[in-house]
């Protein structure tokens, strides 16, 4: 007798944030971006979905400083959803003990979101173990979602087949221009490359971007990737569209 489906399960997405590390360039900490695990939490659950939290390597989740909206500097001080997450008790738990992807099986889920943040770019760029579990999910037929400095993966993940996942996709991520923007704000240099300069050294792949700090984001088959902080809602309402209810 074959296996029945429940149609009336919810929807299961995995987001996948970035472990806490130091810069090999500014010397600073670094992890995720707030908005970029709240807000498209804050979609998912809304949509009716079951939503985990996970890292590569496991264990508690810190965010970039500038990311909190409780930080001194005030810059994310407007993200009401953030800090709704961070000051309940329920949702902050979610950032402790997290569950690495190397105990977790990408087929249990329906779609995964790779959160950026200043980690992505030194703790995910060259972590194979994590580019082969997005490639087994997209590979699986799963809608696979990364966002801003998170897409910097889509430069090295390779399919089974060996080609890049981002061989004849369009797709995006932190632009120059942002990257501009951020190096003249802090009086030097930031990230230890450019995701949109790497990516247009690639063959085959197609790597566009909106207007500074404009959310942004786009859908090529079950690939959906988003440009940058302020792509976290458009992003996930993607997934969302791709999934249903």
């Amino acid at each position: 007798m074959s296996e029945t489906v429940d149609a009336t399960a919810p929807k299961k997405v995995l987001i996948v944030a970035g472990n806490a590390a130091t810069s090999p360039v500014t010397g600073w900490p670094v992890g995720f971006w707030f908005a970029e695990l709240s807000h498209p939490y804050w979609t998912f659950v809304e949509a009716g979905y079951d939503v985990d939290i996970a890292s590569p390597a496991g264990g508690d989740l810190v965010p970039d400083g500038m990311s909190d909206p409780e930080d001194e500097s005030g810059y994310s001080a407007h993200d009401l959803i953030s800090l709704g997450f961070k000051t309940s008790e329920k949702h902050a738990a979610l950032l402790k003990g997290t569950k690495p992807t190397s105990e977790i099986d990408p087929a249990e889920y329906d779609a995964i979101l790779v959160a950026g943040g200043g980690s992505p770019m030194v703790t995910m760029i060259d972590d194979e173990a994590l580019h082969a579990f997005v490639a087994r999910a997209y590979e699986a037929g799963k809608i696979v979602a990364l966002l801003c400095h998170g897409t910097c993966i889509l430069l090295k993940t390779r399919l089974s087949n060996g080609d890049l996942l981002a061989k004849g996709k369009t797709w995006t991520g932190f632009a120059d221009s942002e990257e501009m923007y951020v190096e003249a704000a802090v009086g030097q240099t930031f990230q230890p490359f450019w995701i949109e300069k790497e990516a247009n050294k690639l063959e085959d792949t197609n790597f566009i971007v909106s207007g500074m700090w404009k959310p942004f984001a786009v859908r090529d088959g079950n690939l959906i990737t988003g440009q940058q902080q302020n792509s976290g809602a458009v992003t996930a309402e993607l997934v969302v569209q791709a999934l249903g209810q």
